[in-house]
């Protein structure tokens, strides 16, 4: 049985928390001349919802040329202010091992579901070398909604199409939102309790396995393999 794999970047990949709060506030300032005052949560949500959160609570109309302005400046801070991810943030404990033990094996794609942009998603993991093993072609990304599921449904979408079959599709994330969007589509859901949320809460939203982190290789490719 082929498996299709999508994980979540942020908390459970790496740890890049501060940079994102600084790029937001560059992008406002650019965009709209405003100071952040208010800094929506950021864990297991989408770009789309953060941005739009972001802008109605600065009393601006979040128009789509509007989050599209947003998004385009996101971009253009990160591109140049990429090089601090290394020093600025890490990679997780058991990362790079998990991801070089499923590339290994000829039954498993793996790619991404994540709340970021394309093009931040790949800063993000190209700075701790976590890149090489993820088609990033297939993936689910942040711009698309602001409902997590929907990011699900389109990395499954593009993946058969791609490659012609169906998937047993796994989700791998570390908030209740990476569950949900996984059951919402009948994927499996393995939560890692690396970010905010506890082992408990993201097995009281429904994961079907839960770990403590990815330093265990094996305990992830039992959860994540048939």
């Amino acid at each position: 049985m082929n498996t299709l794999v999508l994980w979540d970047i942020d908390r459970t990949l790496v740890d890049v928390r501060d940079l994102g709060r600084h790029w937001y506030r560059s992008a406002l300032r650019a965009v709209a001349g405003l100071d952040l005052v208010h800094t929506p949560h950021f864990g297991g949500r989408t770009e789309r919802w953060i941005t739009l959160e972001l802008l109605t609570s600065h009393a601006l109309d979040p128009t789509e040329e509007l989050v599209a302005r947003m998004h385009a400046e996101l971009v253009d801070v990160a591109t140049r202010e990429h090089a601090q991810l290394a020093t600025a943030g890490r990679a997780l404990p058991g990362a790079r091992a998990a991801l070089e033990a499923l590339a290994g094996r000829a039954d498993v794609v793996q790619s991404l579901v994540t709340g970021n942009l394309p093009e931040i998603a790949r800063f993000k993991l190209a700075a701790f070398d976590l890149d090489e093993h993820l088609d990033f072609g297939i993936g689910g990304y942040g711009q698309l909604s602001e409902h997590r599921p929907e990011l699900v449904l389109e990395a499954v979408r593009l993946a058969e199409a791609k490659h012609g079959r169906g998937f047993r599709t796994v989700v791998v994330g570390d908030t209740p939102h990476d569950v949900e969007a996984a059951l919402r589509h009948g994927a499996v859901a393995v939560g890692v309790a690396t970010g905010s949320n506890t082992a408990e809460e993201l097995r009281e939203a429904g994961a079907h396995v839960v770990l403590t982190d990815l330093a265990d290789t094996a305990a992830v490719l039992a959860a994540v393999l048939p």
